[in-house]
């Protein structure tokens, strides 16, 4: 059977530009500075009910809030960890599109990571989501409603620790976000724009990873916002990376690793290398020495390494390296004066790794 046919989500006014949003609203008979005050309600208070939007006339905010702020996520399974500090939430999409977000609070900072496409087209073997195939792109307001709705849980103290804002963004959740750039790259200029036209986060505190498409790592560089760029590399020789990482053979280990220190080069922002760590498959001694050689040989301190612990998913032959043996890759790459650091993988217990949650669901 052929799949259905998907049309695109509605408009937004997280879609639109300033400009766009103006004239919005004029069209519906508001005058232009109404559109400044339904920014300020999404972007400094999160939210899109027009009950709070008391400062709009009462016999119109209904109507703008419904033309303009269509529904475009449903919270449909939210699981929680690490005493409620941890939650992951299944979303389902106006065409029942299925996609996951990971709300993380710490003690000194949270963490909201987000997904850029319903499910993902790189096929990567172990990896959930990669599993599920490629949907579609996500838009760019999809992105930001979750977004919001994670601002708007910390603000109102719904997470243990009382109210506080949200730190940091990655684009580690399902899909890959170099894949879906127009959508991903007008996301990260929203998020780093001023309130009441964006949420006001630093560059500095968002991360887009990607599993090395290389034209578009070349593209952000020239974008001129310093986000942190995360290559998820897995192997360093290009015969296994073509195993774990199919793109591979489009883009091969040497020429990611050439646009990432290009990155480096052009923003000044240090590069993440994620490699998730898979027993006896990639862990090997002599591949953090090959990772470490390849990493000094374009130059010191322009990047660093995140080992991750395999999440594995339900079935899978894939499973996480033995302790002792995750410490030795470490140390070899330390030795080799490479910075590196074990990631957390927080929600383990509740189907951590992005993809889970939409693959089960889908299996019932």
């Amino acid at each position: 059977m052929a799949p259905r046919r998907r049309g695109k989500p509605p408009r937004h006014f997280a879609d639109l530009t300033a400009a766009e949003r103006v004239a919005s609203v004029e069209a519906m008979g508001e005058k232009a500075f109404r559109a400044k005050q339904l920014a300020t309600h999404y972007f400094t208070h999160f939210t899109s009910d027009p009950e709070q939007m008391t400062d709009l006339p009462a016999a119109t905010r209904a109507e703008l809030a419904t033309t303009l702020f269509p529904s475009l996520l449903r919270a449909t399974r939210t699981l929680t960890a690490d005493g409620g500090t941890t939650v992951k939430t299944l979303w389902h999409l106006f065409d029942e599109a299925r996609v996951e977000s990971v709300l993380m609070r710490y003690p000194h900072r949270s963490t909201l990571c987000v997904s850029s496409q319903a499910g993902c087209g790189m096929a990567c073997p172990f990896c959930a989501t990669g599993q599920l195939g490629l949907t579609r792109n996500l838009s760019t307001a999809e992105i930001l409603e979750q977004v919001r709705a994670a601002m708007r849980s910390l603000a109102e103290g719904e997470i243990p620790g009382g109210p506080t804002r949200l730190n940091n963004l990655v684009f580690m959740g399902m899909g890959e976000p170099m894949a879906n750039y127009k959508a991903v790259i007008e996301v990260v200029r929203t998020l780093v724009a001023e309130p009441p036209s964006g949420f006001g986060m630093s560059a500095r505190n968002i991360t887009v990873s990607t599993v090395g498409l290389v034209p578009a790592m070349r593209k952000l560089a020239d974008e001129g916002i310093p986000v942190t760029l995360a290559l998820s590399l897995h192997a360093p020789d290009d015969d296994l990376r073509s195993e774990l990482v199919p793109i591979n053979t489009r883009f091969g280990v040497d020429e990611a690793l050439d646009a990432a220190r290009a990155y480096f080069d052009a923003t000044g922002r240090r590069v993440s290398i994620e490699y998730a760590l898979i027993k006896d498959m990639n862990d090997h001694a002599w591949r953090a020495d090959l990772l470490g050689k390849k990493l000094n040989a374009r130059g010191r301190g322009w990047v660093h390494v995140n080992p991750i612990p395999l999440n594995p998913t339900p079935g899978s032959i894939w499973t996480a390296s033995e302790r002792s043996v995750e410490d030795e890759f470490v140390a070899r790459l330390r030795g080799h004066g490479i910075p590196t650091t074990i990631r957390d993988t927080r929600g383990s217990d509740i189907d951590g790794a992005c993809g889970q949650l939409a693959a089960e669901e889908e299996d019932e």
